[in-house]
């Protein structure tokens, strides 16, 4: 589940790519980003010919250095599994039990 991040020059933002790799995917018809960005508000990421589920966001630099989320899977007839990116910057305790996933916005020295 790779991030790709993109600081961008002309404003304080990151363009941020996250991916959720068929494989690890597995049976989800539908993949939703949570995470401190939206307020843990469940975006979508949409669903590629490749079976990778993708969504790119611009996410503030002025602000914190980081953010938490995760994925939720949902597979066919609802039921739903959460996961962390396999490849996040971080993770750190999170309220549930799990952990989350960090992205850091910061940009490298």
């Amino acid at each position: 589940m790779p991030i790709n991040k993109q600081f961008l020059k002309s404003r304080p933002e990151v363009k941020v790519t996250f991916a959720v790799e068929k494989e690890a995917a597995g049976e989800a018809e539908q993949v939703l980003l949570l995470g401190e960005f939206s307020q843990w508000q469940p975006i979508e990421l949409k669903r590629m010919k490749s079976g990778e589920f993708k969504a790119t966001l611009n996410l503030p630099t002025d602000g914190p250095s980081h953010f938490e989320f995760c994925y939720q899977l949902v597979k066919p007839g609802g039921e739903t599994h959460y996961d962390n990116d396999w490849a996040a910057d971080d993770y750190v305790p999170g309220p549930f039990g799990r952990d989350n996933s960090v992205v850091r916005v910061s940009q490298p020295a």
